[in-house]
């Protein structure tokens, strides 16, 4: 497993016991032993556990053990278990409840594809109501220029593992789907707790996330303090407003 910078504002929530776990998989021990050493609901196996054709979220539900493969992804998946035990084992319920209902086809549905971003590329945010606002009006200027006085009270956390993983190498485009709702301050049991008790297949259904670019928060990224940072409109997009296409580059003449 690569080097992680546990400095990082975005693996902070995570250091403990992400940097601990890390090291002891860096020394050469199996990455599913070292992990089960971190507290987690379920008992992380080898990937070889899960047997063929079965569902993932289905057999953590029905054995609960999760099969881990070596790597970034499953390592930051694991941590989410450990620090977040009551929101993912909603999650897990509610993903299973949904395959028994509908089966594993080729589409997951609305409930089964909200989770899916939640949990790859889900935020929590705990923010005074300026910050949410701007957020919800994706008022990107608003949001991190004329408010920037107010993000050292706001709390983010990566909550996606997916996102941690590509946190690794931040790219400025990377962009967090931020749960609609604000988060209790301080610890994350007690985001954990309010995640959990929010939870349901008809919330989720409604897919009630906004897009935060994640790199433009305040401390996040040296280059941001140059406010032209936000001016990047493939990044920073208004509400409404499609990704712009990239146009292919004409054939020179012959």
């Amino acid at each position: 497993m690569p080097a992680l910078d546990w400095a990082q504002p975005w693996f902070a929530p995570w250091r403990d016991p992400g940097e601990r776990l890390a090291s002891r998989i860096a020394a050469g021990e199996a990455a599913h032993a070292a992990l089960n050493a971190g507290g987690a609901p379920v008992r992380f196996t080898p990937q070889q556990s899960l047997p063929g054709g079965m569902a993932y979220e289905q057999f953590i539900f029905d054995t609960g053990q999760c099969p881990v493969r070596p790597g970034t992804h499953d390592f930051f998946n694991a941590l989410v278990w450990m620090r977040f035990p009551r929101t993912k084992a909603v999650l897990n319920r509610l993903q299973a409840r949904e395959i028994t209902r509908s089966g594993i086809g080729g589409q997951r549905g609305r409930v089964r594809d909200a989770i899916t971003i939640l949990d790859e590329n889900g935020a929590l945010l705990q923010a005074p109501p300026p910050l949410w606002e701007a957020l919800l009006e994706r008022d990107w200027r608003r949001l991190f220029v004329e408010l920037r006085p107010l993000w050292p009270q706001a709390q983010l956390v990566v909550f996606g593992h997916a996102l941690l993983e590509k946190l690794a190498h931040p790219r400025k485009d990377l962009t967090a789907h931020v749960w609609c709702a604000d988060m209790p301050a301080g610890a994350m049991e007690a985001m954990d707790a309010a995640l959990a008790e929010a939870l349901s297949a008809e919330r989720l259904a409604a897919k009630p996330f906004t897009p935060l670019p994640v790199l433009g928060i305040p401390g996040w990224c040296e280059q941001n303090q140059n406010f032209s940072f936000y001016d990047d409109s493939f990044v920073f997009r208004p509400a409404g407003q499609k990704k712009p296409i990239k146009q292919a580059r004409a054939a020179p003449a012959s």
